[in-house]
């Protein structure tokens, strides 16, 4: 797999993280273990669904 940059900020109440190189990738979390498991879920996802329309990966 290749390497994505994930951007982590964290709110009053939470944290939220979204990968620069990837639109539409973001994730919600209470922890930044569990934004870092999110993230990675929701990047496979997407890499996944650009790999079955034979979209070259960025």
């Amino acid at each position: 797999m290749n390497e994505y940059t994930i951007i982590i900020e964290k709110g009053e109440k939470n944290y939220s993280a979204y990968c620069p190189d990837l639109n539409g990738v973001v994730a919600v979390g209470d922890t930044v273990e569990e934004i870092m498991k999110l993230m990675k879920d929701a990047i496979e996802f997407h890499l996944e669904g650009l790999k079955g329309e034979n979209i070259p990966l960025p």
